[in-house]
């Protein structure tokens, strides 16, 4: 399995990565053996997709990456009602 995950800080900050295990992957992201951007640390998941691949999953992690903040914040909103997320 693989996971895209949406880790966002309390500034605002918005990181999308997939993982095999986002839980601990958020750890190391708010214990500074993250990627670059998430250093300040403070992150919290707030949005996670299990595939059954990983090329699934980057496939989607670039599909959303691509998109405009507004549509990532929608996604989010989304996900957090328990509505689907393939928008």
């Amino acid at each position: 399995m693989a996971y895209v995950y949406i880790a966002k800080s309390v500034a605002g900050k918005i990181y999308i990565g997939i993982s095999n295990n986002p839980d601990s992957r958020l750890v190391r992201h708010n214990t500074k053996q993250g990627s670059e951007f998430t250093k300040s640390g403070n992150f919290k998941i707030v949005f996670k997709e299990e595939y059954q691949t990983s090329a699934e999953a980057r496939q989607r992690e670039v599909q959303i990456k691509k998109w405009r903040r507004e549509k990532k914040e929608m996604l989010i909103e989304r996900y957090k009602k328990g509505m689907p997320t393939k928008i």
